[in-house]
């Protein structure tokens, strides 16, 4: 589902909406690059946070890294490949391979602080799933 805030995205701050046809021509056109993985903002409100938050954060880190928004279509695929396991999620990559990820919503300094952060990291592989955490295996 697509909302006329998450098309200002691309309309507005110029973000490509990537699909199963432009994903690797982006990710292996930039040096680094966030993702961001709306999935429906009906189900994740937060989604409409990361939009507008988003644009911001780019500006600040400009020249280091280049955004896009992921189409649904391939929103699932990536989050198996990535292991995230909540949304909305930022994900981060190098050259195409992995650096972090950002779920869920944070406050302006906890996300300045997280880009920098995975921004200075080297590339790695994605975190394992805690199918405890995923599934609720466990838990009592």
């Amino acid at each position: 589902m697509s909302t006329a805030l998450l098309q200002q995205l691309q309309t507005r701050h110029g973000l490509p909406l990537l699909d199963a046809d432009s994903y690797d021509l982006f990710v292996h056109g930039h040096d680094t690059v966030v993702l961001f993985f709306a999935n429906d903002p009906v189900m994740f409100p937060e989604s409409h946070d990361v939009a507008v938050i988003l644009p911001e954060l780019l500006k600040a880190f400009a020249g280091r890294l280049h955004g896009a928004l992921i189409d649904k279509s391939i929103e699932r695929e990536l989050q198996a490949r990535f292991r995230f396991t909540s949304w909305p999620s930022l994900v981060f990559l190098r050259g195409g391979e992995y650096l972090g990820v950002i779920t869920g919503i944070k406050d302006w300094a906890e996300y300045g602080q997280e880009f920098a952060r995975i921004l200075a990291a080297e590339p790695g592989q994605p975190p394992g799933f805690d199918l405890g955490k995923v599934c609720g295996v466990g838990h009592a």
